[in-house]
């Protein structure tokens, strides 16, 4: 019998927490865990896994340096599999932008990109990765703002296609509201102008082909508007009626299930599925990040599952970043992350 494909989790920067919540996820959830390898720095690894025993006041999982993807198979429990996806001469300190970090993050999430457009695993999960070290490191690194960028960028030259023929979206997801933005990391100036007839019916396309194929029905979609009150008839601006509501008749032409725009202080509220009152909607198309992403960080960092979708590969995150201010501390929460491997796996196709 063929061995099940493992999973991919990504280091993350160096210098946050994303190291030490991958170790605390092995700790706390064995059983989540199992089947999972590390694109990563074996030494980074093995300081996070001393950081969380530490903590813990046990001794520390652990961490073996594997050849290739094929050999997780071959890994004892209780260990943390690491494939070394990255140069990293020295140890980086904690909370700091360091350029080497911040190069040794984008080396992993090509080298865990690429083995999963490959088929060699079955999806990946990303730690999170800071922005401003991607930034310092220069060169290829520099010239993606994130996580998604980069990931449509390979996705792209896998399927020998312009970037500009594979869109992505960013959904941010928790039990109680799932999220999908028309656009992603960009000043709020710029976001106002990606609000186009175009965007719109791309993002709800997207969405209900994505989280459709995760719910196995189509998806109820509300959508937001750009402005208070959803224009208010056009005293507040004319986006929703010149932009957004014809995009959404087009969609329901194509036969989606969206309905809006609707005011975007009362839309989230309306589709949260709280205990005892499921929400009216699947799911929410927002305009722009932080329209998007306050309500359902609000709910809970804890919980919160990233997902991009579009691309021909599964890809989920947690709901926080590098938190350079605990790092190194011990007192990171792993819950995040988990919740992604989870939800990874849930999406991940069947029989892979």
């Amino acid at each position: 019998m063929n061995q099940p494909k493992p999973l991919l989790i990504t280091m993350g920067d160096a210098a946050g927490i994303g190291p030490e919540i991958i170790a605390k996820a092995f700790r706390e959830s064995p059983a989540d865990l199992a089947g999972c390898v590390v694109a990563g720095d074996v030494a980074t690894l093995r300081r996070a896994a001393a950081l969380t025993a530490a903590t813990a006041g046990t001794l520390a999982w652990p961490v073996a340096q594997i050849g290739s993807v094929a050999d997780a198979a071959g890994l004892p429990p209780n260990c943390i599999g690491v494939l070394q996806s990255c140069n990293l001469p020295a140890l980086v300190p904690y909370g700091q932008i360091n350029a080497q970090a911040g190069q040794a993050a984008a080396d992993c999430i090509v080298w865990a990109a690429r083995a999963v457009l490959a088929g060699e695993a079955l999806a990946m999960v990303t730690a999170p990765i800071h922005k401003e070290a991607l930034a310092t490191a220069g060169g290829w690194a520099a010239s993606f703002p994130g996580h998604t960028e980069m990931l449509q960028a390979e996705a792209a030259a896998h399927l020998g296609k312009p970037v500009s023929e594979v869109p992505v979206r960013m959904m941010l997801a928790n039990d109680e509201l799932k999220i999908v933005l028309v656009s992603i990391h960009m000043s709020l100036r710029r976001a106002i102008e990606a609000v186009t007839f175009d965007n719109v019916l791309q993002t709800l396309r997207i969405t209900h082909q994505a989280v459709g194929a995760s719910l196995g029905w189509a998806p109820r979609i509300a959508v937001a508007g750009l402005n208070p009150h959803a224009g208010e008839g056009g005293l507040f601006g004319s986006e929703e009626h010149a932009i957004i509501a014809p995009a959404i008749a087009a969609a329901l032409a194509e036969g989606l299930n969206v309905q809006g725009p609707f005011a975007p202080d009362t839309v989230f509220m309306r589709a949260r599925n709280a205990q005892g009152k499921p929400g009216e909607f699947d799911v929410v198309v927002a305009m722009y990040h932080d329209q998007g992403l306050i309500p359902v960080k609000y709910l809970g960092v804890e919980q919160g599952v990233n997902v991009t979708l579009g691309l021909p590969l599964v890809r989920t995150s947690p709901d926080h970043g590098t938190a350079f201010d605990i790092a190194g501390t011990g007192r990171a929460d792993a819950s995040s992350l988990i919740a992604a491997i989870r939800m990874a796996r849930r999406l991940a196709p069947q029989g892979a």
